[in-house]
């Protein structure tokens, strides 16, 4: 796949249905957790059965691994991308490193990753997106994706602050942990994805 103008990542999926809805709404990213203690892990042969054909980036989110873990599991799940928090990223992997943060940005930059995720402190839980927006001004090449407590009901207006090149959402689209609402996922692909039409019309 080429480079979408803007990324619309549903994460946490580990139901194969879901993930279809996310591809049909429109999302251009779907997330699959290989972090062993979250309510969300999926073994990497799942994901690869939940991704296979859809025509949207696989990601795949490791925490604090190493890279050739990280590397064998990108080939079984048959991944586009690792989205690490912590650790090295494996040898010419599509690397988008993710930090938690709190009042200000937590860390520096990697000039071979591809993107940078900025996440809330916790799981669910937002941000003040004016630092997301004070990162890409102190780094204008900069790939920004935000997440953090993000659904249709704020995501609009975070696109319109932050300014970022994507928006990922997760426990803001559930009924339960990895189970979505497809509603909800429809409703937030839409909502993100018009607040970044408008800001493109808007600087053109």
């Amino acid at each position: 796949m080429n480079f979408p103008g803007f990324i619309v990542k549903v994460c946490g999926i580990t139901r194969r249905e879901d993930a279809v809805a996310a591809a049909e709404a429109g999302a251009t990213a779907i997330g699959f957790i290989f972090y062993p203690k979250s309510p969300r892990f999926v073994a990497p042969e799942l994901a690869a059965s939940l991704g296979e054909e859809l025509p949207v980036w696989k990601v795949g989110v490791f925490v604090n691994e190493p890279p050739a873990m990280i590397a064998a599991v990108m080939s079984a799940a048959l991944l586009d991308v690792a989205q690490i928090y912590g650790g090295e990223a494996p040898p010419h992997a599509r690397v988008w490193e993710a930090f938690r943060v709190a009042e200000s940005f937590p860390g520096k930059l990697t000039p071979d990753a591809e993107a940078v995720l900025l996440d809330g402190i916790s799981n669910g839980n937002t941000f003040d997106w004016n630092v997301a927006r004070g990162v890409q001004k102190q780094n204008p090449a900069a790939r920004i994706i935000l997440a953090g407590g993000l659904d249709a009901s704020n995501v609009a207006e975070a696109v319109r602050v932050a300014r970022p090149w994507g928006v990922d959402a997760s426990s803001g689209l559930e009924t339960s942990p990895g189970v979505k609402d497809h509603a909800k996922v429809r409703r937030f692909v839409e909502a993100a994805s018009s607040a970044a039409r408008e800001l493109a019309k808007e600087s053109a």
